[in-house]
C-alpha cells in the first residue's frame, strides 16, 4: 500500500530524518495546494501513477509560505530522498543555495531552466505552442469576435501563455478582440478564484464568450463563472473539461504529470541538464474528451491538428514571449 508521507513541522523533520536510509523521491509542491485542479495536480497524479505501478512511496510537502522552500529542500536532502522534484519558478533561488551543499542528490526543477548546476535536472515547456492551439480554438468558437485571457501571477512564464494564445487566435482571425489581465503581482495570484470570477465577468462585460485561464488555483473561478455566465472557458496544465461539462472549449495540457513521473521512474538515475517540452515531444497539447466532443467540430479538430503539424515540422513559427520581452500579439 503506497504511503505518501507530508513534511509538515517538527514532528515530520523528526519523521523524515528516521526515514533517511529509505532513497524515496520527494515532491515539493508549490504555493496554491496539491488538489489546484491545475498544475500541482498534476504532478500529484504523476507521482500517484508511478507509487500506484510500482508500490512504493513518496515524500511531499505542500508549501505554505515562502520562507518553507529552502527548508523543505535541505530537509529533504538530508534525509536520503533522492530525487527531490520541485514545482514552480518560484524554486529556482532556493535551488541555487542548496543544490551544491548536496552534490549526491539529484534535484528535478519544473519550469525552471535557467540554473548553473551539475545535479538538477531542469525541464521547461513550450506553452506557447499548446497556447497557439487553443487559441486557435477559441477564436473558432467565439461568435462574438471577442475572446480573454486570464492569467495569474504577472511573470514572464504567463505572458508567455498569453502570447501563444494570442498568435493563435489572431490565426483564425485577425480581427479578433482579445481582453488579456492578470491576477495579480504575488504568488497570492495563483489561488484567488474569487479574483478570477471578477475578472471574468469584466471580460464577458466587454464582449468576451470565451475565456482562457491560464492562473493555477484561481483558474477555477474563471472556469466556473464562465459556466455560469453560459460562456466558454479553456483549462490548463491538467485536463478540465470535466469540471464543467459541456462548458470547457478545451483544455491546455502541460505534461507535468509526465515529468514527474519519469523523473520519480529514473531516481538515481535520473538525467540532469536542461530539456523543453513542446508539441513535438507531446509536452503540451490539447485536450479533447466526451465532457467536450460537443464543442470541438470536425472542421476545427482538422485545423488545430494541421497547425499542430506545421508547428512541428517548422513551417509555423510561434513567436515566445521570452525572445525580446514582449509580444507583438497582444499588449497585457
Amino acid at each position: 500500500m503506497t504511503l505518501m508521507k507530508s513534511l509538515m513541522g517538527a514532528a515530520a523533520a523528526v519523521a523524515l530524518t528516521a526515514g533517511a536510509a529509505l532513497a524515496e523521491p520527494a515532491l515539493i509542491f508549490d504555493l496554491g495546494g496539491k488538489f489546484d485542479k491545475s498544475f500541482n495536480e498534476a504532478a500529484y497524479n504523476g507521482a500517484k501513477r508511478w507509487a500506484d505501478e510500482t508500490g512504493n512511496s513518496f515524500r511531499e510537502i505542500e508549501l505554505q509560505s515562502e520562507a518553507q522552500r529552502e527548508q523543505a529542500l535541505r530537509r529533504f536532502a538530508e534525509a536520503g530522498a533522492n530525487p527531490v522534484i520541485t514545482m514552480g519558478f518560484a524554486m529556482a533561488d532556493p535551488l541555487s543555495a542548496v543544490a551544491a551543499d548536496y552534490p549526491d542528490t539529484k534535484f528535478v526543477a519544473v519550469d525552471v531552466t535557467w540554473l548553473d548546476a551539475p545535479n538538477i535536472r531542469q525541464i521547461g515547456f513550450a506553452e506557447h505552442e499548446g497556447s497557439y492551439l487553443v487559441g486557435m480554438l477559441a477564436a473558432l468558437a467565439s461568435k462574438s469576435g471577442t475572446v480573454g485571457f486570464v492569467g495569474g501571477m504577472d511573470i514572464p512564464l504567463i505572458r508567455h501563455f498569453g502570447c501563444g494564445y494570442a498568435q493563435g487566435a489572431k490565426a483564425v482571425n485577425p480581427d479578433v478582440k482579445i481582453i488579456a489581465n492578470m491576477t495579480g503581482t504575488t504568488p497570492a495570484a495563483w489561488n484567488d478564484p474569487v479574483k478570477g470570477s471578477e475578472l471574468t465577468k469584466a471580460q464577458i462585460s466587454q464582449g468576451a464568450d470565451v475565456v482562457y485561464a491560464a492562473a493555477g488555483g484561481t483558474g477555477v473561478g474563471v472556469l466556473q463563472t464562465a459556466a455560469d455566465e453560459g460562456v466558454l472557458s479553456i483549462g490548463v496544465d491538467s485536463n478540465q473539461n470535466h469540471l464543467h461539462p459541456g462548458k470547457v472549449l478545451t483544455s491546455m495540457l502541460k505534461r507535468v504529470d509526465v515529468a514527474v513521473y519519469d523523473a520519480m521512474t529514473a531516481g538515481e538515475n535520473l538525467e540532469t541538464g536542461v530539456f523543453t517540452l513542446g508539441l513535438a515531444e507531446e509536452g503540451v497539447g490539447y485536450a479533447l474528451d466526451n465532457n467536450n466532443a460537443p464543442l470541438i467540430s470536425d472542421e476545427m479538430k482538422a485545423a488545430v491538428d494541421d497547425a499542430r503539424q506545421k508547428i512541428i515540422d517548422g513551417e509555423v513559427n510561434v513567436v515566445s514571449y521570452y525572445e525580446n520581452d514582449s509580444c507583438p500579439a497582444l499588449s497585457f
